[in-house]
């Protein structure tokens, strides 16, 4: 499990671990049931706080995208697939929220738009 994160950026450390574990999760690239790795050995491989790590984990134990189970660990939930959906919904309507932004000031009508999305989701296939 690779996370990557920034010292310097606007979000709490501990916020950028949850993210980018919701995201592992949400690609498939971790599975339901899959054991996490120890808050102690997150924290030494990231060079932060354990408490850092326990927040991460308990806001994704929160959420629903991790159990933790008393004295064996942390593991991804196995029956959150319709979390994992929305999970990613909310992020697609992020990113054409801010497409139609972008069209609305280059004065792209909604035909257009549709056009376009049409042929970017048909190159996909």
């Amino acid at each position: 499990m690779k996370i990557i994160i920034s010292n310097s950026g606007e979000k709490p450390i501990y916020e950028q671990i949850s993210e980018q574990i919701k995201e592992l999760i949400a690609r498939g690239e971790l599975a339901p049931e899959q054991m996490l790795p120890s808050m102690r050995y997150l924290a030494k491989e990231l060079r932060i706080s354990v408490i850092t790590t326990k927040r991460a984990y308990e806001e994704l134990e929160r959420d629903g995208f991790i159990t933790n189970v008393p004295g064996k660990g942390c593991f991804v939930s196995g029956g959150n697939l319709a979390l994992l959906q929305e999970h990613k919904l909310k992020d697609m309507e992020s990113f054409l929220t801010q497409a139609v932004y972008a069209g609305r000031l280059a004065g792209v009508s909604l035909k257009e738009m549709q056009d376009v999305l049409t042929v970017l989701f048909e190159e996909e296939q």
